[in-house]
């Protein structure tokens, strides 16, 4: 399931107003050193190579703050910028420009973390017909926010959330007394959702399958494991890879009989891109 627009920009605003709200709160005071009626310029320049996410945040925090705020950017969202390049140039009340600094480079510089390792991830990938996936390991607050930085990036969405899919793990299983039982409730419960099992062996696998999962998650197999699913009659189930996947050990999987590599490192291993802004009057 993918991010869409609709969604995401109700997302942006929502956002938007809790990150102003903790952080200007009863009022910008170092802002108050300015005179009010004071006109700035200011241009955000990147200070390493990274990819760009994160343009809809910034819009909205300035255009929460004041309209007028005039926003030029110098590039796409998903363009690769290189040290020293200007991302953006912003014109307006000086206050404004200075209030609103930190909260959209928050947004600009964790955003653009996570689309370029997801374009990381999707370049080692890029003779493969395995998907990328994320997974639900985002920053608290965030998850759409990450989840959209991530197809930007060139990677792919998992679930949403709890609710838009079934994921069967060890805890459900124990608990209903068995794959299949598992299964059969989950399409009891919701028949037109996907339903996914994550199993420990090639026993579990089979289980799964037979009992007539969409999706399989592998979790933690080695290589030699995974190969050995060529010798299960999978029929219609999707096999899925995760645990312990990094950019490093990605290539290991990408010529195995799957579908999809999950990877929580996508959006809970990320790290700020550095940008700054240069104001001046």
């Amino acid at each position: 399931m993918s991010c869409t627009p609709k969604v995401i920009a109700e997302d942006v605003a929502i956002s938007v107003t809790r990150t102003l709200e903790e952080d200007i709160g009863s009022g910008d005071i170092s802002a108050q050193l300015i005179e009010a009626d004071t006109w700035a310029t200011g241009r955000v320049i990147s200070r390493e190579k990274a990819v760009i996410c994160g343009r809809p945040w910034v819009d909205e925090v300035f255009n929460q703050l004041d309209p007028s705020i005039c926003i030029d950017w110098h590039i796409s969202e998903g363009d690769w910028v290189c040290d020293n390049q200007t991302v953006f140039t912003i014109s307006g009340n000086a206050r404004v420009l200075l209030s609103g600094e930190r909260c959209a480079l928050n947004f600009l510089q964790t955003l653009s973390g996570t689309a370029t390792i997801a374009r990381q991830y999707a370049n080692l990938a890029t003779d493969s017909s395995i998907k990328i996936l994320d997974t639900r390991k985002t920053v608290p607050g965030l998850r759409l926010a990450q989840k959209y930085a991530v197809a930007i990036g060139g990677c792919s969405n998992h679930r949403i959330g709890l609710y838009d899919a079934f994921l069967i793990k060890e805890n459900h299983i124990i608990a209903c007394g068995g794959i299949t039982q598992a299964v059969n409730k989950a399409k009891q419960i919701a028949p037109q959702k996907e339903i996914e099992v994550e199993v420990e062996s090639l026993t579990e696998l089979q289980q799964a399958v037979d009992a007539g999962a969409d999706r399989v998650m592998l979790d933690n197999f080695t290589r030699d494991q995974i190969l050995k699913i060529k010798t299960i009659n999978l029929g219609n189930t999707k096999i899925e890879v995760s645990g312990n996947v990094t950019e490093h050990s990605l290539s290991q999987y990408l010529d195995t009989p799957i579908d999809f590599i999950s990877s929580g490192s996508l959006t809970k291993h990320v790290q700020a891109i550095d940008l700054s802004m240069r104001l001046s009057l």
